[in-house]
C-alpha cells in the first residue's frame, strides 16, 4: 500500500514538471543505516530546517506520550499497534540522543557491552556456585545482577571519584 502511494505520488511529480526541480531535506540519510542512526539523521536534518522542539522538555513530553499510548496498546492486546509504538519510542528516543548530543548506536552499543558483562558475571558465579541456570531463580539472579553493578562501580573509582566509561 506504501509502496503505491509513493508511486501515484512520483507519476504526480513528474507529470507536473519538477521531478528534477525539487529535492528533500532528508535525501542524503542511508536506508541502509542502522535504524538507530538514521532516525538520528533524519530528525538532525529536520530540526535544521527548523522543525525541532525548543527545549528538551519538549522531546521529554513527546517520549511521555508515547509511552502513554504504548501502555494503552499492551491494555487492548493489539499486537501491531504495540509495534507502531514501540518504533515511535525508539524514534523519539534517537531525537533525545540527537538533542543532547549523543550518538544513539555508541550509546547502546556500550549498554549491551554492560549487559553482556552483568550476565556473564551470574553465569560465572553459578558455575562456580555448581548451579545450573534451572536451579537458580530471578530472585538469584537479580542479586548477582546488582552484585555485578556494585563490583564494576568500584573497579572504575579512581581516588573516590567516579569515572565514566
Amino acid at each position: 500500500m506504501k509502496k503505491k502511494k509513493e508511486k501515484i505520488l512520483s507519476r504526480r511529480v513528474k507529470k507536473r514538471g519538477c521531478a528534477n526541480k525539487w529535492k528533500s531535506i532528508l535525501e542524503g540519510v542511508s536506508k541502509d543505516s542502522p535504524s538507530l542512526s538514521r532516525a538520528y539523521h533524519l530528525t538532525r536534518k529536520a530540526s535544521r530546517v527548523g522543525f525541532d522542539w525548543q527545549d528538551i522538555k519538549g522531546v521529554l513530553n513527546k517520549l511521555d506520550e508515547e509511552m502513554r499510548e504504548l501502555r494503552e496498546a499492551l491494555f487492548l492486546g493489539d499486537k501491531r499497534k504495540i509495534h507502531e509504538e514501540i518504533g515511535d519510542i525508539l524514534f523519539v528516543m534517537a531525537n533525545v540522543s540527537r538533542f543532547l548530543g549523543i550518538d544513539p548506536e555508541e550509546a547502546l552499543k556500550k549498554t549491551i557491552d554492560k549487559f553482556v558483562s552483568r550476565f556473564h558475571y551470574i553465569e560465572a558465579s553459578l558455575q562456580m556456585a555448581g548451579k545450573p541456570f534451572h536451579e537458580s531463580n530471578l530472585m538469584e539472579m537479580d542479586r548477582l545482577w546488582e552484585e555485578s553493578k556494585r563490583k564494576e562501580k568500584k573497579k572504575f573509582r579512581i581516588v573516590g571519584l567516579r569515572v565514566k566509561k
